[in-house]
Order: C-alpha cells, then sequence, then structure tokens
C-alpha cells in the first residue's frame, strides 16, 4: 500500500462518515468537539485533520487552509495535508498555490495517480491547456485501467466541445467500471449532443435498470425524444 493511499484512507477514518450526517447543526456540532479537543493538544496533526474535514464538509475554506497550513508547518513531507490543501487552495481560486502542492506531493510519492489528475484537472481549469491534455494522455498511459482517468479526460474532451473523443472516452471508462451511474450520464447526454437517438435511449434504459428513477431523468428522456 502506497504512503498517499495510507494517509488519506487514514484521513478518510475522520471524514468518512460526513455524508450520512445531513442536518448542519450535526456538522457544526462535530466541529465544536474536534476544535475543543484540538485546544488541549495543539500540535496534533491527527486532531487538526480532523477538524479539517468537518470545515471541508461545511465547505469553510478559510478554516481548512489555515489548519492544513499548520499541519505542513510541524510536518512539510506530509502527504494527507498537502494533497487536501492543494484540494482547498482550488476552492479558493489560489490555483499557483494549488500547483505548488501537487508537485510537491509528486515528488514524495512519484507518479501517484490521485496527485496526477488533481494536477490535470487544475491545469485544466486554469487554462493550461496543453499541460493539462499532456497530463491527462499521460495519467492514462501509466494506468490503462482506470475508469477515472478516461472519465476525466471525456470531461476534459467534453468541456472543449470535443464532443466524439469525449464520448470515445465515456465509453472506455463505462467499459473499465461499468457501475458508475455518472459515466452512464456524461455518455447519454454526449450522444444526446451529437443526435445519436438510439445510442442515448440505449443509456437512459441502462439507467433505468441501474435504479434510477425516470423521473430524474425525464429532462434527458424529452431531449432524447426531441432528436429526429
Amino acid at each position: 500500500m502506497n504512503k498517499i493511499y495510507t494517509a488519506l484512507l487514514v484521513f478518510s477514518v475522520f471524514s468518512g462518515n460526513l455524508s450520512a450526517q445531513t442536518k448542519p447543526e450535526a456538522l457544526r456540532d462535530s466541529l465544536a468537539q474536534a476544535t475543543h479537543q484540538l485546544a488541549f493538544h495543539p500540535d496534533s496533526i491527527d486532531l487538526r485533520l480532523k477538524k479539517v474535514a468537518w470545515n471541508i464538509e461545511l465547505k469553510q475554506w478559510e478554516y481548512a487552509k489555515d489548519d492544513l497550513d499548520k499541519v505542513l508547518y510541524i510536518d512539510n513531507k506530509n502527504i494527507a495535508g498537502l494533497f487536501y490543501r492543494a484540494y482547498v487552495n482550488e476552492k479558493l481560486n489560489r490555483f499557483n498555490f494549488a500547483r505548488l502542492d501537487y508537485q510537491n506531493l509528486l515528488i514524495l510519492v512519484p507518479g501517484n495517480f490521485e496527485a496526477q489528475l488533481g494536477l490535470a484537472l487544475l491545469n485544466e481549469k486554469d487554462k493550461h491547456k496543453t499541460e493539462a491534455m499532456d497530463q491527462i494522455n499521460s495519467l492514462i498511459e501509466q494506468y490503462p485501467d482506470s475508469a477515472e482517468a478516461y472519465a476525466a479526460r471525456g470531461g476534459i474532451e467534453k468541456g472543449r466541445n470535443m464532443l466524439d473523443l469525449a464520448e470515445f472516452d465515456y465509453s472506455k471508462a463505462i467499459e473499465k467500471d461499468p457501475t458508475i451511474t455518472d459515466y452512464w450520464v456524461n455518455r447519454m447526454e454526449l450522444r444526446i449532443l451529437l443526435y445519436r437517438k438510439k445510442d442515448a435511449m440505449a443509456d437512459y434504459q441502462e439507467l433505468v435498470k441501474m435504479g434510477i428513477h425516470p423521473g430524474a431523468l425525464k429532462p434527458f428522456f424529452d431531449r432524447i425524444k426531441k432528436i429526429k
């Protein structure tokens, strides 16, 4: 098990059950408890990362960044700290700082999938388009069985209106992992945009079989029916 996976797995112990708590009040209570514990152990990286998890869930990006800065002041090679500060910096539109965190992370764990993917998507968002495409292509070469990598490239191509290429990549993602409904939804929309009525309807029917309620898919169904 590589170092970054271990670090992120540890982090997920803190944050893995957050989605089950839907009420903001419950989230804030948990954050208050984490903050209280941290007051007695201000140098505890684990407790500070626990607090960061709640900050991120509540979209309190500035608070999360402040704590991640403290984590990395204590341990400038903390893998989870670098990864999540890159994520938080991107949310704050601090793209250059996010890029630096990803680059420093890749020095510690060369070739890491998550860091390379994050950097490629960041560069696309920051309009470093050539770098982004080179990086996502390289990622697929390194991880040819990764559905996530193909879907990421499909998303980039979709954003650039490269619809045929995006449809191909989402098809590859589905081939690698047919259980992810988002891949099917994206391919269905691309097929609608490409006026491929039969193929789009096939995706619609597959999504219904996968348990998606037809009502949630009605806007897509209506668009499919309009294709001549």
